[in-house]
């Protein structure tokens, strides 16, 4: 099974999506603004993705700049607390492939899991 968190207002989320679809992949769309993923859901997803909290930051959001998401002291935790309830925070698209996962920046980096 494949899976987008999909903004469709995002040109590299539409382009990693158009690439699936060109594969013949019909991933499962994830309008994750709509419906923003849990805590433990982003747990899994940083995990699959190998990479830390920090580093699934949109560092140019307004939520980012207001809540001071800069402050090095800040927990992973913490910071995923600010992603539950700020999901425009979350770095796009993310793309699950079976058990694996990739952040489409730039979108043919989807190529690496399919």
């Amino acid at each position: 099974m494949t899976i987008i968190y999909h903004n469709p207002r995002c040109s590299k989320s539409r382009q990693t999506l158009e690439i699936l679809q060109s594969k013949e992949i019909r991933p499962k769309i994830i309008l994750y603004l709509d419906s923003p993923p849990t805590k433990a859901k982003l747990i899994q997803i940083l995990s699959q993705l190998g990479i830390s909290a920090r580093a699934l930051l949109r560092k140019n959001e307004a939520a980012y700049k207001d809540n001071n998401l800069k402050n090095t002291d800040l927990t992973d935790d913490q910071l995923l607390d600010f992603m539950v309830q700020f999901p425009k925070l979350i770095e796009r698209p993310i793309v699950i492939h079976n058990d694996k996962a990739v952040l489409g920046r730039p979108p043919e980096k989807v190529l690496e899991i399919i």
